[in-house]
């Protein structure tokens, strides 16, 4: 099973006065059912300058807002979102929507049915529908769902603003929001697809205490920690691939690898996204975000928002949760797909 990162460089859409900080302002488009949830989801990222709730029109359809809200075919639910180049990217975003909806559904989205609650993505450039295809793909080649994609991959068509009632609703109106969300069944389905449980713990924990150290084992079963400074990878800065001590898939690349001073290895994004789960956790008395592997559900480490830009992430992982392969044996040991990597 081989994927490959998603990583594109997009046109800005909008500048701002001399004297004002340096931004990259670029523009994005989802729909995924009830804009409610789509809204409140992505203007909680880091990097979001405004996201707005309204109508999407189809592309080749001419219609005025007037038509759209008397229920005529031919729109969707969706958001807007403005997005800092600067401070986040779109292959970002693109990971919190696929998260955020179910992909298989071609009626509508959980208990909002119709065409206007089905799910698509609407690219405003060449960059942005390639990112869009290649998560897909991804998405389809890791079988993280048994039945086909259908989320559409469209031309962004007329936006127009909802109602101002209907803006920022997760805000005005949190139970009601709450409720909404939880009786439709989408956090459910969210837990279910992307948290750890349904490809987690593929390998017997009899089996694994006889190929793991008991450190290998502590770390990534019982949620330890390993020593700084005094594990394996923490100083190694050769070319290769960082993947899970148990199943093997691809985590980290050391292209991604920097010096965070903190005694373990640290890389600014994964190599495969969707190889990742991230999990909000109570962890030494604060709310951390734990990352795991999806296949094995290996404890890897946790994330932090204090890493390199443009994405500012720091994944601070334990070397126990990991196995070195250097570039020169990707091709022997099964990943001769990344050798281009290093090339």
């Amino acid at each position: 099973m081989s994927l490959s990162g998603i990583f594109f460089v997009f046109m800005p859409v909008f500048a701002f006065k001399a004297g004002k900080p340096k931004q990259n302002l670029q523009k994005a488009t989802f729909a995924g059912g009830g804009f409610w949830c789509l809204e409140c989801t992505f203007s909680k990222l880091p990097g979001v300058v405004e996201v707005k709730s309204g109508y999407i029109v189809d592309n080749d359809k001419n219609l005025t807002y007037t038509e759209v809200k008397s229920g005529k075919e031919g729109y969707r639910e969706g958001i807007e979102v403005i997005f800092d180049g600067e401070k986040t990217n779109y292959k970002t975003l693109l990971r919190e929507f696929w998260m955020e909806i179910d992909p298989t559904d071609a009626g509508g989205q959980f208990y909002d049915r119709g065409q206007h609650y089905t799910s698509a993505i609407y690219y405003h450039n060449d960059e942005q529908k390639k990112a869009a295809e290649k998560t897909k793909k991804d998405i389809e080649i890791t079988r993280i769902f048994y039945k086909p994609i259908v989320t559409q991959i469209v031309p962004a068509g007329k936006f127009f603003k909802a109602e101002e009632k209907q803006q920022g609703y997760c805000r005005k109106n949190p139970l009601r929001y709450r409720y909404y969300r939880f009786s439709s069944g989408r956090e459910s389905f969210i837990k279910k697809s992307w948290g750890r449980g349904k490809n987690c713990k593929t390998f017997p924990t009899p089996e694994l205490k006889k190929f793991l150290t008991p450190l290998q084992y502590k770390v990534t079963q019982e949620c330890e920690t390993e020593p700084a400074f005094d594990n394996e990878y923490w100083d190694n800065y050769k070319d290769g691939l960082y993947v899970d001590i148990v199943s093997g898939e691809p985590l980290f690349s050391s292209l991604d690898k920097f010096d965070a001073k903190t005694g373990w290895p640290s890389f600014s994004k994964p190599l495969e996204p969707l190889n990742i789960v991230e999990n909000r956790v109570s962890a030494l008395g604060a709310k951390r975000i734990e990352v795991q592997s999806r296949q094995a559900g290996s404890h890897l480490g946790f994330v932090f928002d204090d890493g390199p830009k443009p994405g500012g992430l720091r994944y601070c992982i334990n070397s126990a949760s990991l196995r070195f392969i250097a570039k020169e044996d990707l091709g022997k040991e099964g990943f001769g797909q990344y050798d281009k990597l290093f090339k």
